[in-house]
């Protein structure tokens, strides 16, 4: 057993019991979370020698830690739930986890209202909605929201349904909504509608079928021709859609198949979905984090991850191995799901074929995924080629960030930087900066203060992060370093240049960041340009006349795009900061009410609104009483 010096106090005291470990870096960032029946041996196993022949990511990551946290739990159930909670939040580098840890999109119908809708939403939230999901692809989500509606007409918008409206909307004319508003359709018929959509999307297209059959045959005996016309028009459409469906089983149980693909480090998962013996869809979801991972290691951790997101948990799940923790992981599905979940592995010819064909579908979508990435990485590539050529820039520019100002005449002056790496965004790394101390609409000077305090903060990074190295490298976990894992207070972002920095604006403007970047000793460092919105120009320094690029180029689309990014991250903050100013004026403007009274009442009722509709006895319980009074007569 090797155990690090300063980590050692920590893993002998470890308790016993269930819960969960945090590893921490020496960024005082979470790198792994775990779960364990036994905190102290679990932990403990990951500093065998021997574990790291077998697994070299396990020895990766023993070499980062910093140190170790515990939570205890009174279970192993209740450790796993804790598990899937600290992962989602902290995203931690060693953890298997789904592919930009996006929320993937879900269909929800509004069944909690009178009149349901079907929208595309990416959280679910315990309103009273029905949510069905989640999709990888978010192009097909909306397809099939489109396909559902041409059989089951829906509402889109949001007015009060009252059935007295004069005149329904276009979609009701194009027969994509049954027009309640004008009273085409009464409220109990819409929502049988809505619930046949239901139906239909968890796989009962049977009883859809013989509901609508039904239908159609007494409206026609009751001579409602156009109604019963209505009804025949939907079931072509669902015999459309399910003849496509595959029947894969006799049984009517619902089942998900799950299995995956791996090949040089990329993993897929492949998860069919079979409801009463038909394969109703399926859906890839691309995993990080799980390369030189065994079968049962992938699947365990996708079965978390997966799992906590799904909108319907089916009574099996069709598993390609056996996983060590499938009574426990049953357990917590049966919790979320209100009945048993069996995890299971191949026991029938027919559970095998469907295990193959999923794995097959997985190594196929890896396959065809890997060469879209390749391509995309190119075409990426050559526009950045494109764009250094045209500007002349002593390098690839990676990295590109961007500035733009956000003000109206002069007030809630906002900057925005935003970051691209390889042509793409890369958000973790935007930053916003509320400008201070500048009388009326300056965009220069607002420049000015915005890049001062971006380099600043990269030369206050310098030497702080050599010397942080440099302690690291000799395993000399002062008490200095140790304040800084415990209270960090710069991001390592800041100490990167960038490749080109791009500025929103003319000569000016462009001349400001000439200043600034002169001031750091960085303007042969830091090639800088500036983006006139009026031509779409580029002021290059040093050149009397613009860079025109073609506008069909690449590189063109790239700058602007980059430029439209900042402009819509700096204008979001902007009005932000705009109704905050709104907001306080109006407080000020009552007389007692000061900085500090208005803000324990703003935190106390979170808006104006909240604070005009609190009685006078629950203003007096924050201000004196004739204050509460003054504010009520003020604000009433």
């Amino acid at each position: 057993m090797s155990i690090p010096e300063h980590l050692e106090p920590t893993v002998r005291t470890l308790p016993t019991t269930p819960g969960c470990y945090l590893y921490y870096n020496a960024k005082n960032e979470v790198i792994y979370v775990g779960k364990a029946v036994n905190l102290r041996n679990r932990v403990r196993s990951y500093f065998n020698p021997n574990t790291w022949v077998v697994s070299p990511k396990t020895g990766r990551l023993v070499k980062e830690i910093a140190r170790i946290e515990f939570i205890v739990r009174g279970s192993e159930l209740e450790a796993l739930i804790q598990e899937a909670e600290l992962i989602k939040h902290h995203k931690p580098h060693f953890n298997i986890r789904l592919k930009d840890d996006k929320r993937y999109p879900y269909l929800k119908v509004t069944w909690q209202d009178d009149f349901p809708t079907v929208t595309v939403t990416r959280r679910m939230e315990q309103d009273g909605a029905r949510y069905y999901g989640p999709y990888s692809n978010a192009g097909a989500i909306y397809q099939t929201r489109d396909a559902l509606r041409k059989m089951f007409p829906f509402l889109s918008c949001d007015r009060v349904i009252t059935g007295q409206d004069k005149r329904a909307c276009i979609y009701y004319d194009i027969k994509l909504c049954g027009g309640p508003c004008i009273g085409a359709v009464q409220r109990a018929e819409y929502r049988a509608s809505i619930q046949r959509l239901c139906d239909f999307v968890e796989g009962k297209s049977d009883t859809v079928t013989q509901d609508l059959s039904q239908r159609m045959a007494l409206a026609a005996e009751n001579l409602q021709f156009e109604r019963a016309a209505q009804y025949r028009d939907q079931l072509k459409a669902i015999q459309h859609i399910t003849e496509k469906q595959r029947i894969v089983g006799s049984s009517a149980t619902d089942q998900d198949v799950i299995a995956f693909s791996q090949d040089e480090g990329d993993t897929c998962v492949q998860v069919m979905f079979i409801r009463g013996g038909k394969l109703l869809g399926q859906e890839y979801f691309v995993l990080d984090g799980a390369e030189g991972e065994d079968e049962a290691t992938v699947i365990d951790a996708f079965l978390k991850r997966f799992y906590d997101e799904a909108a319907y948990v089916p009574p099996e799940v069709l598993l390609p191995a056996q996983i060590e923790e499938a009574f426990i992981i049953e357990n917590w599905l049966k919790q979320r799901s209100g009945h048993s979940v069996k995890l299971s592995v191949s026991h029938s010819q027919t559970d095998a074929d469907l295990l193959a064909l999923a794995k097959t579908n997985a190594s196929e979508t890896l396959t065809s995924l890997k060469a879209q990435w390749a391509e995309d990485s190119h075409r990426q590539e050559a526009t950045l080629k494109e764009l250094q050529e045209a500007l002349d820039l002593p390098k690839l520019p990676t990295r590109i960030e961007c500035f733009d100002i956000s003000n109206t005449q002069g007030t809630a002056i906002v900057a925005a930087m935003v970051t691209f790496v390889h042509g793409l965004p890369r958000k973790s790394d935007y930053r916003r900066f509320n400008i201070r101390d500048i009388e009326g609409p300056n965009d220069f000077e607002s420049m000015r203060q915005a890049l001062t305090r971006r380099f600043q903060r990269w030369k206050d990074s310098e030497a702080p992060n050599k010397s942080q190295e440099l302690r690291t490298k000799n395993q000399d976990l002062s008490a200095d370093l140790k304040s800084k894992i415990q209270n960090p207070k710069s991001e390592d972002n800041w100490s990167l240049l960038p490749d080109l920095l791009l500025i929103d604006g003319g000569k000016g403007q462009l001349g400001i960041a000439v200043e600034v970047l002169r001031a750091f000793d960085l303007l042969h460092i830091v090639p800088v340009v500036s983006l006139a919105k009026q031509n779409e120009e580029i002021f290059v320094p040093g050149k009397a006349t613009s860079i025109m690029l073609p506008r069909s180029a690449q590189a063109f689309y790239l700058v602007q795009r980059i430029r439209d990014e900042a402009h819509r991250y700096g204008i979001g903050t902007h009005r932000k900061q705009r109704q905050k100013i709104g907001m306080a004026s109006r407080l000020d403007a009552i007389p007692g009410i000061g900085p500090q009274r208005r803000k324990r009442l703003l935190t106390q009722f979170g808006s104006y609104d909240g604070i005009a509709k609190a009685s006078v006895e629950d203003l007096a319980k924050i201000v004196p009483i004739d204050v509460a009074r003054t504010i009520k007569a003020n604000t009433g």
